[in-house]
């Protein structure tokens, strides 16, 4: 990958409906080449998909939470994964290091929603001690969800 192809990326990113030839103008190619680089990129699994990324408030989700789930034992990657799978209110989850065991992004449309989903984590994962919850106020920077 070479800075040409970083260049596409970064275009893609910020607006994966942008056709070839706007995207060519941008990083100063032909439209064929940048379609055999993108092309290319897809193949080796640099970019994995296109995708439409939705306004949370247009969605009508008020609330945004990081969950930290501390559990009792072990519990495998896998166990955690499929039972957050469970509940659709967890747009990311991920394990981490540290005190807890894994980390999630809830989004939901009030807090009594987020409450909801808290007992729903609570209940589908086996072995849960307890979570600690930080709600957003205010995002920052989001450079690859919107």
């Amino acid at each position: 990958m070479d800075d040409l192809d970083r260049r596409i990326i970064d275009h893609l990113v910020r607006d994966g409906r942008a056709g070839y030839a706007r995207i060519a103008a941008d990083v100063g190619l032909a439209a064929p080449a940048v379609k055999r680089r993108v092309d290319r990129l897809v193949a080796d699994g640099v970019v994995k998909g296109f995708t439409a990324v939705v306004d949370p408030d247009l969605m009508g989700w008020a609330v945004e939470a990081y969950v930290e789930v501390h559990c009792r034992g072990t519990i495998t990657p896998e166990a955690l994964g499929s039972a957050f799978a469970k509940v659709p209110e967890i747009h990311a989850a991920a394990t981490v290091s540290g005190q807890a065991d894994a980390i999630l992004r809830i989004v939901a449309r009030d807090v009594r929603d987020l409450e909801r989903a808290l007992e729903r984590v609570r209940t589908e994962v086996d072995n849960v001690d307890h979570t600690d919850t930080a709600i957003v106020l205010s995002r920052l920077i989001d450079r690859y969800t919107g």
